[in-house]
């Protein structure tokens, strides 16, 4: 990306590597929590996070299909683009890293939830830069009920993470 044209592939493939991290940790985390309570809450999120992915897919194709009407999204001042390509080069956080390598030092579901909780933040920073250049016509409510939904699986792991 650079600083005068946006560059929707990229961004939409971030979102996606976003909820790729978010399948994978909550997958290996079922795995290493079988009891029946934590494997299917992490199952389940693992599953609203590939319904995320899906969804940024479909954006990014729809987006693409009308590439011709908008060469640029309107960011006057290009603070969104500036924002989103700091959080693309690991600024905010670094959606390469191998969700593996973090989970293997973690023994408790304490631990598991934080590092859940901070990866949903993440994913929250990041989609509300999109919102902000995302215009209405080109679909920002499905990007707003995925912010929605990730604030809600905060909420939910937080809750979790209190009652133990």
């Amino acid at each position: 990306m650079n600083h005068t044209e946006f560059n929707i592939y990229e961004v939409f493939e971030l979102a996606k590597q976003i909820e790729r991290n978010g399948v994978s940790l909550y997958t290996s985390a079922a795995k290493k929590f079988p009891e029946f309570s934590k494997r299917s809450l992490f199952l389940n999120l693992a599953e609203m996070e590939r319904e995320h992915e899906k969804t940024f897919e479909k954006m990014q194709q729809e987006l693409a299909n009308r590439e011709g009407e908008m060469s640029k999204f309107l960011d006057p001042d290009l603070e969104a683009v500036k924002y989103l390509q700091a959080v693309a080069k690991g600024a905010v956080f670094d959606v390469n890293k191998d969700i593996s390598s973090i989970l293997s030092g973690v023994e408790t579901v304490s631990e598991l939830l934080r590092i859940a909780i901070e990866l949903e933040k993440d994913s929250v920073i990041y989609y509300m830069g999109i919102k902000q250049v995302v215009p209405e016509s080109f679909g920002k409510e499905k990007v707003d009920s995925i912010i929605e939904e990730e604030m809600s699986h905060i909420t939910l792991l937080n809750s979790k993470l209190s009652s133990l």
